[in-house]
């Protein structure tokens, strides 16, 4: 099975804005917020997907403009119906945040019958994206190794992002974001709240592991 190793929390860091372009001499005019235009925000294409559990259903906007390679790996699964029938079977709950804070993990976990070649690490800093409330991200050993389990934020977990300053060649690859939850956030809650079986799992993972899986019925395009 392929799981997230936890990184060491990141402090967040502070996007600037551009600076204004200024008028020459000590008696350049403000600009007049009236007249200033304003560029309309960038709306990147994305794919909608269910995700139907016997919970109830997750809907999510697969990036395929901004993570193309990761989402149509996800859309090859679902339209080949190779998630049907798995499960979300782990659990990582953080006790820092606002919370709740974690993630919930599910997927084809290695079986041979279901997965399909690894796919190329596309890293947060080149896609932009970020394990934010609600992302979903693809579990990994080592970079370019992601098949076919995914992971859910249950809140911001931004420490699994790619951060090219980091001494640790793991660090500096992060996490690969490829779509965020547009429906059944409640759903997403109600796994992360079911019971662990203690016992289950050796090492980091012993205390993550559901005792009763939740099952993924399916997992389909829907119709925009």
């Amino acid at each position: 099975m392929k799981f997230f190793a936890l990184l060491t929390m990141a402090p967040l860091l502070a996007l600037a804005s551009p600076g204004l372009a200024q008028n020459d001499g000590p008696h350049a005019a403000a600009p007049d917020p009236a007249t200033t235009a304003v560029a309309p925000e960038r709306e990147w294409k994305t794919t909608p997907v269910a995700i139907e559990t016997t919970l109830g259903t997750i809907t999510v906007a697969l990036e395929t403009e901004r993570a193309p390679i990761t989402s149509a790996n996800f859309l090859r699964y679902a339209d080949q119906h190779r998630l049907d029938g798995t499960v979300f079977y782990r659990v990582l709950k953080l006790e820092w945040g606002q919370q709740p804070n974690g993630l919930i993990q599910g997927g084809a976990q290695n079986d041979p019958d279901r997965i399909l070649p690894p796919i190329a690490h596309e890293p947060t800093d080149k896609t932009g994206l970020s394990h934010v409330r609600g992302a979903l991200s693809m579990a990994r050993y080592a970079p370019g190794s992601a098949t076919a389990d995914f992971t859910i934020m249950v809140g911001d977990v931004t420490s699994l992002d790619a951060d090219p300053k980091s001494e640790d060649p793991d660090q500096q690859a992060g996490f690969a974001v490829f779509g965020h939850v547009t429906g059944g956030m409640d759903v997403v809650e109600a796994i992360y709240g079911q019971p662990i079986d203690p016992e289950k799992g050796e090492e980091f993972l012993k205390g993550q592991l559901l005792a009763q899986p939740v099952k993924i019925m399916s997992v389909t395009r829907v119709s925009p």
